[in-house]
């Protein structure tokens, strides 16, 4: 098992770090997320098991935060949250295939220098 805080690991989606920061980042992230991330060492490529970095996080007192996102209310008077624009835009891009985002890239292009 790996203890070493410092050690450089690569969290899915956010890229290289140590590995306190890797385990720190997925512990902010909402459940759902969380379950989707994987965190793998840099020196032989192999993924921490999700019972691991539990593990580690409580030994170094890292507690998980859940979602925590308030529901910022509407200029209307009903309850409805507002979209979190953000966090579509970030699933749009992981789900969506190569072409697809190179057209959109190329297209953005095209329109900004209108």
């Amino acid at each position: 098992m790996t203890s070493d805080p410092e050690e450089s690991v690569r969290l899915q989606g956010y890229g290289e770090m140590t590995l306190r920061t890797a385990i720190t980042t997925l512990m902010l992230l909402a459940p759902r997320e969380r379950a989707d991330a994987a965190i793998f060492r840099v020196r032989d490529g192999v993924r921490l098991a999700s019972s691991e970095i539990s593990e580690l996080a409580s030994n170094w007192g890292i507690e998980p935060t859940g979602d925590l996102r308030s529901p910022r209310l509407v200029r209307s008077p009903g309850l409805v949250p507002e979209q979190h624009w953000q966090d579509v835009v970030r699933g749009m891009v992981r789900d969506a295939p190569l072409p697809s985002l190179m057209v959109a890239f190329l297209l953005g292009v095209l329109v900004a220098r209108r």
